[in-house]
């Protein structure tokens, strides 16, 4: 093989490029859309008031915090999926839905109520919320992981963590067009139930997927 060639063969050998983390991730993520979808419309579908419910502040506020959720884990878990990654100088940003929940819970409390306020915490749906948001989170979670497994994240635990803070946040966010509890406080005491066992299981998980 003379010189020319060998040149044009270690060219063509390094002509491949790495799918992105981010790519690969979102890929990973509609791959596995679908089969949360299925378990939403099979076991729950959207509560029948919707269109009245899009009227009422706290449920749209709901959303507002299901996706910022799921929007700044996907930061922080696109940080933490490069191996000099930590979460030292981007975990703030997973305190954005905790000051968007404070601030709804307080908007709440400055409010002339009628329902007592324990009503309000429990409401009629927590056991589905607990049960429902893990079930529909473990797709997500699997083909999260499978993304993220194209980068090397020094702390797979971590990792495997937001991961699962990410996935939580989209199955929140799909759930909560289900839930007829529109209350803050119920939000904050059961969504984030649900939120910390999907991030738990991301951690076991991510401690095995994620290590290189």
């Amino acid at each position: 093989m003379d010189t020319d060639q060998l040149i044009r063969t270690l060219a063509a050998d390094n002509a491949y490029r790495a799918r992105p983390i981010g790519v690969a991730l979102m890929l990973a993520l509609l791959a596995a859309a679908p089969v949360s979808l299925l378990i939403f419309f099979a076991e729950l579908g959207v509560r029948p008031d919707v269109m009245t419910a899009m009227h009422n502040p706290f449920f749209d506020l709901k959303f507002a915090v299901t996706l910022a959720l799921a929007a700044s884990a996907i930061a922080v878990s696109l940080h933490l999926s490069r191996p000099e990654a930590s979460l030292r100088s981007f975990g703030w940003w997973l305190l954005i839905p905790a000051g968007i929940l404070v601030a709804a819970i307080s908007g709440e409390m400055m409010m002339p109520q009628r329902t007592p306020m324990m009503t309000r915490l429990i409401g009629k749906n927590s056991m589905a919320c607990m049960t429902a948001i893990p079930a529909m989170s473990l797709p997500l979670l699997v083909g999260a992981l499978y993304g993220l497994r194209q980068g090397a994240p020094a702390r797979p635990a971590v990792a495997g963590a937001v991961a699962g803070l990410l996935c939580a946040g989209l199955a929140a966010t799909v759930y909560a067009s289900h839930c007829t509890d529109d209350s803050p406080l119920f939000v904050a005491t059961w969504y984030t139930l649900a939120t910390a066992i999907v991030a738990s299981v991301g951690a076991l998980m991510g401690t095995r997927a994620l290590r290189y």
